[in-house]
């Protein structure tokens, strides 16, 4: 009796956190769902709005003249990355900008896109302050809420809070789960009441293992955000920037001759004296999935070959890192693919309105 006693108060000690966890951050899982599901076409939307092609029959700029340009426009940069390098070679090249304006509440990230065979800044400026676009905003609104390195932080902490609500759903729900995969519960539209109860029931089992590795990856890749260095960096301001002394171009055409199967997804360009320039990207034949783990690093002071790495040499915690961010966008398949990412990305939201009305049912009871 005492142990009945002590499992039926375990399950009602689960089924409060289960509850409390689910309406406190509803109303979060709402914003990343739906931004998140958006953002699963973010290349391809860069692209239709803010990155039509260009005709002309010029070649474009060496990497070190474009380099040149940003670097005379931004004069205090953590570094610049060459994001769609793969892209189709008359469409602008865009670039992400690493800022630092010594304020912890804002996420210094930036965008800047040019014209590869005139050198013309075609938009650039802050990712939070709409400035180029509306997509860069919701990627800040995405993984920081606009609230910097604390938003990050707790962007982190939402992603852990949604494991423990699958885990404890898992618990409640146990009974239900072979019963929904064998498709012996069904909805029932009698009132609203059984339809949320049944909805939410259903769509909770279905997407839980989904739910599991976004909400995991999400935690995962916002990490950084409990280093205490990194809270210290971002007060501090970018010292002015201290440019590359080798030619780009020549490190660009050594790293395809060492390696011609790479294709770059993915170019750093440093521009303080500690940063290295790195070319990332998937190789021929290898699936997408594996395309953060294949590199190839130069110093870009002297031009040393500092490392030729591919995804099955690293470390289980490095390929745990390279894989987070595909797992997490669904960037690794085709439009079937996206289309799944796209409904398991709504299915937070979802899963936080019927629990909400859950919880109302049994309060309106109440009183």
């Amino acid at each position: 009796m005492c142990k009945k006693l002590r499992k039926n108060q375990l399950l009602r000690l689960i089924y409060s956190l289960h509850k409390w966890f689910g309406l406190v951050t509803g109303f979060f899982l709402l914003i990343y769902g739906l931004s998140g599901s958006i953002l699963v076409y973010k290349d391809q939307l860069e692209e239709f709005f803010y990155q039509k092609p260009i005709v002309s029959d010029k070649k474009p700029l060496s990497l070190d003249s474009i380099y040149k340009i940003i670097t005379d426009k931004y004069t205090h940069l953590d570094g610049l990355a060459w994001v769609y390098p793969n892209a189709d070679k008359n469409l602008p090249y865009h670039f992400r900008l690493y800022l630092n304006d010594a304020r912890l509440i804002s996420y210094d990230l930036g965008a800047l896109t040019i014209n590869q065979f005139t050198g013309e800044i075609l938009r650039h400026g802050r990712g939070d302050d709409l400035e180029v676009g509306w997509i860069e905003w919701i990627f800040q609104l995405h993984f920081s809420l606009h609230l910097g390195m604390p938003g990050a932080a707790l962007s982190a902490i939402f992603g852990l809070t949604m494991l423990i609500s699958i885990i404890t759903g898992f618990i409640v729900y146990r009974k239900s789960i072979w019963k929904v995969l064998t498709f012996k519960i069904k909805l029932k539209s009698k009132n609203w009441r059984t339809f949320s109860s049944d909805l939410h029931r259903i769509v909770g089992v279905w997407s839980l293992f989904f739910n599991a590795i976004i909400f995991f990856t999400g935690f995962w890749m916002n990490l950084f955000a409990f280093e205490k260095e990194t809270w210290d960096k971002e007060t501090i301001p970018t010292p002015k920037n201290t440019l590359a002394k080798m030619s780009f171009d020549k490190m660009f055409a050594q790293a395809r001759q060492i390696h011609p199967d790479l294709e770059p997804g993915y170019v750093y360009f440093p521009t303080q004296p500690e940063r290295k320039f790195s070319i990332r990207g998937n190789i021929k034949g290898q699936n997408e999935i594996f395309a953060g783990g294949n590199s190839i690093v130069f110093d870009a002071q002297n031009g040393e070959l500092l490392k030729i790495g591919t995804f099955d040499q690293l470390a289980f915690t490095d390929k745990l890192e390279a894989f987070a961010f595909p797992l997490h966008v669904g960037n690794f398949g085709g439009h079937l693919l996206k289309i799944f990412y796209i409904i398991i990305g709504l299915t937070p939201g979802l899963l936080a309105i019927t629990g909400f009305l859950l919880w109302y049912r049994r309060k309106i009871k109440r009183t």
